[in-house]
């Protein structure tokens, strides 16, 4: 708790964590948020500017923009969560069996993450899209099935440095099972590894969900999301660009604030990031005295 009261103390953290959490609420709560019914079609409105009751315009078949944008939060945002927390626990659990047991079992397990992460993913996730057929929730099960093991991987090389600690050794020298010594001992203290991992990798998954909708092979109409919401406003992009201004905007906006506050959370849970970080800032304030001393002289 110590280590995250640094985040606190970061405004810019605090403002990105604000982005997010007021985000997240408008998509949870989008029925009671959202002004109008986004898939309510009003073609004698369509691409109609802004207007007190229609805050972001039309789109080309005159539903709600703002109504579609708080909707669009749900597969753009919460539904990508749901997908990371999946990967991220499938890949734990691999991650953890490896690196604790090592061996025969660290081998077969790590051979297999090998295998999937062979072909590359944008590859892959279109092949798995081809034969599942196009739609959101097939695209959610090709971002699983090649995410786990990059998690694994990754995760097995942080518990393997916990593994062979002294702590370690002495519950297995008083008979302590190894389910028990991974969940009291292991997870723990990996825990803030992959609390850095997911959430660094949150933002790329937004993007690259928004990038597959624009292409047409996520979610399909009436629904919205914020990549098919940009597809969909290409037809007006130099005449009427603000439609696109709106999803695009709401992309760069959040993505960013997710990346910066991955950044800050690896500083505060990394101890030797978080140590440099507090050298930096006494070599900026030892050479700022140098200059007020120089200045007064």
């Amino acid at each position: 708790m110590k280590r995250l009261q640094n985040v606190w103390k970061d405004k810019v953290a605090v403002l990105s964590l604000s982005i997010i959490t007021v985000t997240t609420m408008a998509g949870i709560f989008a029925p009671f948020v959202a002004p109008h019914d986004p898939a309510e079609v009003h073609m004698e409105l369509r691409f109609a500017s802004a207007s007190w009751e229609y805050l972001l315009g039309n789109d080309h078949l005159g539903r709600c923009v703002l109504s579609r944008l708080i909707y669009a939060i749900r597969p753009s945002m919460l539904w990508v969560f749901a997908a990371l927390l999946l990967s991220v626990l499938i890949g734990s659990i691999v991650g953890v069996l490896a690196g604790y047991f090592r061996g025969k079992t660290d081998a077969f397990l790590m051979r297999v993450c090998d295998v999937v992460l062979s072909f590359p993913g944008y590859v892959m996730t279109l092949a798995i899209i081809g034969i599942l057929g196009v739609g959101f929730e097939n695209l959610i099960i090709a971002f699983v099935l090649m995410k786990w093991a990059w998690f694994a991987r990754i995760i097995r090389a942080s518990v393997m440095q916990y593994a062979e600690s002294d702590y370690v050794k002495f519950s297995k020298a008083i008979g302590a099972s190894n389910m028990g010594i991974m969940i009291r001992h292991i997870i723990p203290v990996a825990l803030p590894d992959i609390a850095v991992i997911s959430s660094s990798s949150f933002g790329s998954m937004i993007l690259q969900i928004s990038g597959f909708s624009f292409l047409g092979l996520g979610i399909q109409a009436p629904e919205a999301e914020w990549g098919m919401m940009l597809n969909e406003a290409r037809e007006v992009m130099f005449s009427r660009p603000e439609f696109m201004l709106a999803p695009g905007l709401t992309i760069v906006i959040v993505v960013s604030a997710i990346n910066y506050l991955s950044d800050t959370l690896q500083v505060a849970l990394d101890p030797k990031l978080m140590t440099s970080a507090y050298k930096q800032q006494g070599v900026v304030r030892a050479s700022a005295v140098k200059l007020e001393g120089k200045g007064v002289a």
